[in-house]
């Protein structure tokens, strides 16, 4: 079996690394023309934390996809490659000064080793008059490890990488038995989407060793620890294209992160990302067969429109994009 993967962020890589646990004697490709820094995931603070509105076809399908991410981000975080990985267990509280609601999630509250109600103590570790509160213990991925540590481990395995920028899925014909469609954003064009949507997101890395918890506030305010520096957040603009860094969006962030965490003023500034996550409502996890004329059948399993739980995400929807290959496939075979 010969497979094309379209797209080299953390769902591309995932998925080729998950392929080749399931196929071992399969032609794996991964076709991308952008790399690393370049893609979205690299920009994501990955911390394990989906969204409440994040959605599959199904509640259950979801709920699905969420146990299978964190128990395979877990299983690595436990080897000794975690490191190398960029995966670690991180704790952390969500306030809320506006409602109990914005500090539960239960996609994540039984799956998560801890997650409670902050104690009336806790509620003021914070500066602000917060009346809700939430104390959980997850999972960070670093994109700026976990990206090379995925695409070394990818290509030791024998996986191919290809760049090039891919117009049409048509263009692929002949070349792989099966396409796995992980564009993000490109998606759209590629797959005349109307449905798959950019939600703009703005962040700050700041140098503070000395912070080891991640904390989260109103209005999208979210510091969270990574392995070489701190994610400052962050801005959600609906169907905006601009990856342009807006001077008023890091006053903003700055401002309610060191009104959340005061001891962040004395924080270095290291960098300032801007990012385009390709939000779909459902997350698109499908097959789909493309007639090409005058030549045959094209197999794809399409996986996009995660939005900004991609990192969070990943392991779910390849594992079950992995078994809709095999469905393709077993399929394929028997004609």
């Amino acid at each position: 079996m010969k497979i094309g993967i379209v797209g080299s962020g953390v769902i591309g890589l995932t998925t080729a690394l998950e392929l080749h646990k399931e196929y071992r004697n399969a032609s794996i490709t991964i076709i991308a023309d952008k790399f690393d820094k370049e893609t979205v995931s690299y920009v994501a603070a990955g911390i394990f934390r989906p969204g409440t509105a994040f959605s599959g076809p199904t509640e259950e399908i979801t709920k699905k996809w969420i146990v299978d991410a964190y128990d395979h981000w877990n299983e690595i975080r436990k080897t000794s490659e975690a490191s190398k990985a960029g995966i670690t267990e991180i704790s952390g509280y969500i306030f809320s000064s506006i409602s109990e609601s914005i500090t539960r999630n239960p996609l994540i509250e039984d799956v998560l080793p801890v997650y409670r109600r902050a104690t009336e103590e806790e509620l003021k570790i914070c500066p602000g008059s917060w009346k809700y509160g939430s104390f959980f213990t997850t999972l960070v991925t670093e994109c700026a490890l976990y990206l090379p540590w995925a695409s070394k481990k990818f290509e030791s395995n024998g996986g191919k990488v290809f760049h090039k920028k891919v117009n049409s899925f048509s263009d692929l014909y002949g070349d792989y038995d099966i396409i796995i469609n992980c564009t993000g954003m490109n998606a759209k064009q590629l797959c005349n989407d109307r449905k798959l949507v950019p939600i703009r997101g703005q962040i700050l890395k700041v140098d503070a060793p000395w912070l080891k918890m991640a904390y989260y506030g109103d209005y999208d305010t979210y510091i969270v620890p990574g392995f070489s520096s701190v994610t400052l957040g962050g801005c959600r603009n609906f169907e905006s294209y601009d990856m342009n860094p807006s001077p008023h969006d890091t006053a903003a962030i700055k401002e309610r992160c060191e009104s959340l965490v005061p001891g962040l003023k004395t924080a270095k500034l290291k960098e300032i990302r801007v990012g385009l996550r390709p939000h779909r409502d459902p997350c698109r996890v499908e097959t789909e067969f493309i007639d090409i004329p005058n030549k045959g059948v094209l197999r794809i399993v399409h996986q996009y429109g995660h939005g900004g739980y991609g990192v969070t995400t990943a392991p779910g929807t390849a594992k079950y994009a992995t078994k809709l290959v095999k469905d393709v496939w077993t399929g394929y075979s028997r004609l």
